[in-house]
Order: C-alpha cells, then sequence, then structure tokens
C-alpha cells in the first residue's frame, strides 16, 4: 500500500470524526434545555411547620355509636368481600385460613375450638375479653395493634365510615343480634385561647352575661321655671305676676319764708 492510499483512508477517519463531532455540537446546540423561557407554574413549596409553633387542633373524633347509627350493612356486605378469601360469613360454615365470622359479635375472643390461635389471640381469651363493637372496631383499625403477633396478614382498615359499614354487616350475622352502642355526640371543641366561646342554637344565654337593664333609671324631675309650662299632658296655669304697689304722693314742699 503506497502513502497515498494511507493518507485517503486516515482522511476519511478523520472526517468521520469530524462529522460527528459536529453532529453532537450541532444537536447540543438546537437541543440545550433554555431555562426562564416560555410558560410555566411554579409549584409550591412544602409548608415546614416551625418548631415551637402553635399545633393544629386535631378535628373531633366521631364516636363509634354515632357512626353505626347512619351506617350501611349493605355497603358493608360489598366491603367484606375482600375478607371472603380468609372467612366464612354464613350459618353453619366452617373457618378457612381464619376462624369464621357468623355470630361474632359478643363472642368470646379467641374462643372457637378447633382453631389454632396466635398467643397474641389466647392471651385476649385469657383475659375474658370479648368482641364488642368498639374492639372490633379497633381491630379493624390495624390487627397487628391489637393482637401483637396476629397470624392475620391484613394491614387494617382506615376509613372510619367503612368500618362502620362492616361492623353493621357483622350485627345481621346472628339470631340474637347485639344492639348498637348509644349515639353520642361528641364534645364540643374548646375554643382557642383568646377567642370567645359561641353558644350553641337555642341555648338560654349565661346569667351574668352583661344585658342591658330591663327598664332605664328614670331621670330626676326638673323643678319648673315660674312662668314655663311643664312637659306633662297637663298645661300648667300660668303664673300670676302681682301688681306693682301704688306709689305714694310725695309731701308738698314747705312754702319759702320771705323776710320783710
Amino acid at each position: 500500500m503506497d502513502s497515498f492510499e494511507l493518507n485517503k483512508i486516515m482522511g476519511a477517519v478523520l472526517g468521520t470524526l469530524l462529522f460527528v463531532m459536529g453532529a453532537g455540537f450541532v444537536a447540543e446546540a438546537i437541543y440545550a434545555p433554555v431555562a426562564d423561557r416560555g410558560p410555566g407554574y411554579n409549584l409550591p413549596e412544602p409548608e415546614v411547620a416551625e418548631a415551637g409553633g402553635p399545633a393544629t387542633p386535631a378535628e373531633p373524633e366521631v364516636p363509634l355509636g354515632v357512626l353505626l347509627a347512619s351506617a350501611d350493612a349493605t355497603k358493608g356486605a360489598a366491603a367484606v368481600k375482600k375478607c371472603a378469601g380468609c372467612h366464612n360469613f354464613g350459618e353453619g360454615e366452617g373457618n378457612k385460613q381464619g376462624p369464621h365470622l357468623y355470630d361474632v359479635v359478643g363472642r368470646p375472643e379467641g374462643s372457637i375450638a378447633d382453631f389454632s390461635y396466635s398467643d397474641g389471640m389466647l392471651a385476649h381469651n385469657a383475659a375474658g375479653d370479648t368482641w364488642t363493637y368498639e374492639n372490633l372496631n379497633h381491630f379493624l383499625t390495624k390487627p397487628a395493634d391489637y393482637v401483637p403477633g396476629t397470624k392475620m396478614n391484613f394491614a387494617g382498615i382506615r376509613t372510619a365510615k367503612e368500618r362502620a359499614d362492616i361492623l353493621a354487616y357483622l350485627q345481621t350475622l346472628s339470631a340474637n343480634p347485639v344492639p348498637f352502642p348509644p349515639a353520642e355526640e361528641a364534645a364540643p371543641a374548646a375554643p382557642a385561647e383568646g377567642e370567645a366561646a359561641i353558644p350553641a342554637e337555642g341555648a338560654e344565654a349565661p346569667a351574668d352575661a352583661a344585658a342591658p337593664a330591663a327598664a332605664a333609671e328614670t331621670p330626676a324631675a326638673e323643678t319648673p321655671v315660674e312662668g314655663t309650662p311643664t312637659t306633662s299632658g297637663t298645661e300648667a296655669a300660668p303664673a300670676t305676676t302681682p301688681a306693682p304697689a301704688p306709689a305714694e304722693p310725695a309731701a308738698p314742699a314747705a312754702p319759702a319764708t320771705t323776710t320783710p
């Protein structure tokens, strides 16, 4: 191979490299990101609570009795379908991976004879605990919190309304349903410092509240000036001005004495 052919090959290689480098520079110039140009939307930064700042008051928790009073058992029957893989709900049906749940409300915890419970559930049984609505609600919220070491691989139901619907459905799974706890209203939240409490509608005002007087004080009656009519409905008689006394006649002057 002579030098001319070698120069042609090297020139072709160098030309290819120059073309690739040039194409890279052009592409970078075309597709380089442009800052602060064109429409856009700045996302708000998350607010970080300052240490020692005022704490946000928590919303009052709705009592379980209030939730159960408006619970829907039909919705609860649809919600427990997620549990049907491990539990039976019909009367006379046996256990699955978990114990059957017919007539569970009011039943002693861990009391199914032919089921192998965890040590945590057996401890509840030994303590005489019963599946009340409150205990079932606690268990459904987070089983691992209510029964440490439970065999139930379920995270729990976070929505209080859904738990109430499930409890309403479980109430129907019995020949003698256990009544719901009384629906007691939540206590009103205490007013913040510096704010006046707003009385509930229809509530009577407190006895020590400042109230306008039932009757205004009667202003003291002024003594009418003589000759000036009073403001009462009866007109006063005009005052009589006494007549001036007649002047006494002057004594006659004595005649002057003339000396003769």
